[in-house]
């Protein structure tokens, strides 16, 4: 039987044969008519009612179909979700028809059910996309990207309190449930309305494959730039399934890359020989990436800080030279940054972060560590036990429990930089004995996202405990509000000058023969604040009074001072631990062995 022929059915209502032919009429004229009248308004009263129950299974399946329309087309970029991007032909819905004319009965019901839960799984996947492209730019990767959600509800935890985290979590998994169950539920329903009305449907189909089709191959579109045939759904499944298989192979991947390390069997004796006797800094900036430098938004603010510092430092007999690092991760996760810089190896995810803290790498920590440095972790952001700072090999970390603040918290930044700096300066470069250099990894948090409160430059001398920033009144997480849309990204800029001005300051205040900071930013800020079209690029900048510390990296290309050029060369964040050491050392000695698990 073809699908254009109607399948035989019997009446929709079987026929009252229990009566004869005018069995019932009345004798006589008034009798008939009350009977007659009675009749009507029966009638009218069982038809009334049938039209509004009707109604409401007609409406179940308009929003039927209205909801896996939706989620057949919807985009999973919130920018991309335009009027035009539903008037489009979904061939997966198509496709979707063909399969349910051609099973029966059952096998009908059990392929909508499953065919609908998947589109619901997709649906769910395409609004975590969201949110990840709206912070970190980038699609949810489901095998790597667990830690990030484990992120955010900390987050909220620091917001909004324990029990709304676990609100959060609770009634996100049930949206999620929820979402799969009710999609199952209408393609089951649209495959029942299709089976009863299989000739009309059949056509449809072959109505919506030829505009699909002429639409596939001239590229027609209906709104400008969307194209009427979509198949969006079936690449991001097909994508997604791609990103899992690299995912679950990423591991093999990585411990390839991992045992890869010139500089492994490196002597300290031949490490950083030219920065010997040197206190060295790496300083992260918080969220200091490129659009701070070049957007025209924050360019002529943020510039004048850079330039105006350069020349002050240059009359202080300061040198500088600046370029670009491409980061492994944007608009957050700064722990990846730290660790791609620092070992040299290209950590994008949280799977490759602890597989790398479970190896022996050299990192920079522990190369200066080997050359004789004493290395410290100045991580004020660190507010509980992190096992994972042994791998790092420091001597001593100092994290928000042991900084000894005693001043307000700033939203996220849990202390100015300002005092961090003061802390690091009187605890460490002028600890009384002190025989060996100080080789430190600083964060610098006050740039942190929500921006709300943004501290102020004191008196060094006046820092002490922190108490002094009491006066400027401060900000707990709870109580901190995100700024307007309108001004968000001016209270970004403003929070990068402060950071850059106090590196600037404590330099002229500190600064002497013996010191090298090497300042960069971590990552780019989330696309509220750049764009969704922004390069992974962050500045990175080191500063010595000592002009043979620069010298050693002239052949880099970096522009001089506090600023890189447009033209100044980009290297991946991972290539720095080598150009460094290469650089401050001798050339690496090639190990033989791999490097092992710890």
């Amino acid at each position: 039987m073809s699908l254009f022929t109607r399948s035989p059915r019997g009446p929709e209502t079987p026929a009252d044969d229990g009566a004869a032919p005018g069995e019932g009429a009345a004798a006589d004229g008034k009798d008939g008519g009350r009977a007659q009248g009675a009749g009507d308004g029966e009638h009218r009263g069982t038809a009334g009612w049938l039209r509004r129950h009707r109604v409401v299974p007609r409406t179940v399946t308009v929003l039927a179909f209205l909801l896996v329309a939706f989620a057949l087309l919807t985009p999973n970029r919130l920018s991309e979700i335009t009027p035009g991007a539903f008037a489009r032909v979904p061939i997966e819905g198509v496709l979707g028809v063909v399969v349910v004319l051609a099973l029966r009965g059952r096998a009908r019901r059990i392929a909508a059910g499953c065919g609908g839960a998947a589109l619901g799984a997709l649906l769910v996947v395409k609004i975590v996309d969201m949110g990840f492209y709206q912070v970190l730019v980038r699609p949810w990767d489901p095998v790597l990207d667990w830690a990030f959600l484990e992120a955010g509800l900390e987050f909220v935890t620091g917001e909004h309190g324990g029990a709304s985290a676990v609100a959060l979590a609770a009634g996100a998994a049930a949206l999620a449930v929820g979402v799969i169950v009710v999609m199952a539920l209408a393609a089951m329903r649209l495959a029942g309305v299709a089976a009863r009305h299989d000739v009309l449907a059949a056509r449809a189909v072959v109505v919506l494959w030829a505009v699909w089709s002429v639409g596939a191959v001239f590229g027609a579109q209906l709104v400008p730039g969307v194209p009427v045939a979509s198949s969006n759904t079936a690449k991001l499944a097909y994508s997604r399934a791609l990103k899992v298989r690299r995912g679950l192979h990423d591991k093999e991947v990585f411990a390839r890359q991992a045992a890869v390390d010139d500089f492994r069997a490196t002597p300290g004796d031949k490490l950083l020989t030219g920065l010997r006797g040197k206190d060295v800094v790496i300083a992260f900036v918080e969220s200091y990436g490129r659009d701070a430098v070049e957007d025209p938004q924050f360019s002529a603010q943020v510039g004048a800080v850079l330039d105006a510092g350069g020349e002050r430092l240059r009359k202080a007999g300061f040198h500088a030279r600046s370029g670009w690092l491409t980061s492994s991760t944007m608009g957050g996760g700064s722990w990846l940054a730290h660790a791609t810089l620092l070992s040299g190896l290209w950590i994008d995810n949280q799977q490759r972060y602890q597989n790398l803290v479970a190896t022996d790498r050299l990192t920079l920590n522990r190369a200066f560590g080997r050359a004789g440095w004493r290395t410290v972790g100045l991580m004020p952001a660190i507010t509980r036990a992190w096992p994972e700072g042994r791998f790092f090999g420091y001597d001593q970390i100092y994290d928000y429990r042991t900084l000894g603040y005693r001043g307000p918290r700033w939203a996220y930044a849990t202390m100015p930089d300002q005092y961090t700096l003061s802390f690091f300066q009187r605890v460490e470069r002028e600890r009384e004995g002190r025989t060996t250099p100080v080789m430190a990894e600083i964060e610098l948090v006050s740039s942190h996202a929500p921006w709300a409160a943004i501290p102020r430059l004191v008196d060094w001398k006046q820092v002490g405990d922190g108490s002094i920033f009491h006066a400027q009144g401060g900000v707990s997480l709870k109580a901190a509000k995100w700024p307007p849309n309108d001004k968000i990204r001016g209270e970004y800029r403003k929070s990068i000058e402060y950071t850059l001005s106090t590196l600037i300051s404590y330099v002229e205040t500190y600064g002497d023969d013996d010191l090298v900071l090497v300042f960069l930013g971590d990552h780019q800020p989330a696309p509220t604040i750049t764009g969704e079209d922004a390069s992974r690029d962050v500045p990175v900048t080191i500063v010595a009074r000592d002009r043979e510390v620069l010298d050693r990296i002239s052949d880099w290309g970096w522009q001089d001072g506090l600023k890189p050029g447009r033209r100044s060369p980009v290297w991946r964040m991972s290539d720095f631990r080598d150009r460094f050491l290469t650089a401050f050392g001798s050339q690496p000695v090639r190990a033989q062995s791999q490097a092992n698990p710890r």
